[in-house]
């Protein structure tokens, strides 16, 4: 499994590196090399600033559900995530170690997932707010591109996807009832059945436990996912500036909505080689092929390959804890049966 992850892996960085220098040529490497080392720091620093944001909103959900996490500590559960958001297809890691890591804090692994499953709704939220606001934005003042087919596609993506879980969270019991008799039709045991069930009831419950929140808890939540999109989302337009181009920055965050999308459905870790080539075809009419090019690989750069360089590390750290964790209860154990050996 390992392996097959890792050739994934390999295949994404292969195709994400590949599409940009293609399409640019030789062109792409003087204009990188032109980047100025500020920019490069500054748009790192924004990446750092945002996985804060993140870890806050992370210690609001959390200790909302009776846990109660420190900066740091949220904050080695943010970038583990995200590592495993990257580096696995489609980003399915990401929820599974969310949660598992959570565990360690005393959260059921429902309740976490419960939680990631809050927190895609705010993402989704903020989202749609935010295209409201360009559409607004477009209609005052309208920009070289026109962004109509781009605002309407995203808007009527996420109001689907919204709707379909507010649907399965208000009407889980009926479904539940549903695939009750689609389940025994395909042969699965009654005692699977209810294990099943029993688990979907609590993932529910604590899904609309976490709606129920306090509603300053809420706004503070959804002011820190503001806080961490706009400047994830801010990273594609500074990327371009930094390499002597230019597009509008709603244009540049619409660009990042629709190629990141396409990525998802690429199924592969990062949305590689489908991130680079939507994110390329966006942008052709506006950039040229060099300018246009490095502006895909510093973004990816910052938002790819640094999430991949700087979690793995962390995600690894996290991983080791509960090796050292049962290693030091087996000494402490050892100890209390036979103090002499202490």
């Amino acid at each position: 499994m390992r392996r097959r992850y890792g050739l994934l892996l390999g295949i994404a960085i292969g195709l994400g590196l590949a599409i940009p220098l293609l399409y640019g040529g030789r062109g792409v490497f003087a204009l990188l090399g032109g980047v100025s080392p500020m920019n490069l720091a500054m748009m790192l620093a924004l990446v750092f600033v945002a996985w804060n944001a993140n870890a806050g909103r992370l210690r609001l959900w959390a200790g909302g559900a009776g846990a109660s996490l420190g900066q740091r500590q949220a904050l080695t559960i943010v970038m583990a995530t995200e590592f495993a958001i990257c580096a696995t297809p489609a980003g399915g890691g990401g929820p599974l170690a969310f949660a598992w890591l959570l565990k360690r804090h005393d959260l059921p692994r429902f309740r976490g997932l419960a939680l990631y499953a809050a927190d895609q709704f705010a993402d989704m939220l903020f989202f749609l707010c935010a295209l409201v606001g360009i559409a607004l934005y477009e209609l005052t003042i309208p920009q070289a591109p026109r962004l109509g087919w781009q605002l309407g596609g995203m808007a009527v993506l996420l109001l689907v996807a919204m709707g379909h879980v507010w649907f399965l969270v208000d009407h889980y019991r009926r479904i539940l009832k549903a695939t009750e008799h689609l389940l025994r039709g395909l042969g699965l045991s009654a005692r699977m059945r209810r294990r099943l069930g029993r688990r979907v009831i609590k993932f529910t419950r604590s899904l609309i436990l976490a709606s129920r929140y306090s509603r300053p808890r809420l706004l503070a939540i959804f002011v820190l996912c503001s806080v961490h999109w706009l400047l994830r989302y801010s990273l594609l337009y500074l990327a371009i500036a930094a390499v002597g181009g230019h597009v509008s920055w709603g244009y540049a965050f619409l660009v990042q909505m629709v190629s990141l999308t396409a990525g998802q459905l690429a199924l592969l870790p990062g949305g590689g080689g489908g991130t680079e080539a939507s994110g390329s075809l966006l942008l052709a009419p506006y950039l040229d092929p060099a300018t246009l090019a490095a502006a895909i690989l510093l973004w990816r750069f910052v938002t790819f390959y640094w999430y991949l360089i700087a979690g793995a590390p962390v995600f690894a750290f996290a991983a080791a804890r509960p090796w050292e964790d049962c290693r030091s209860g087996r000494t402490v154990l050892a100890a209390v049966e036979d103090p002499g050996r202490g």
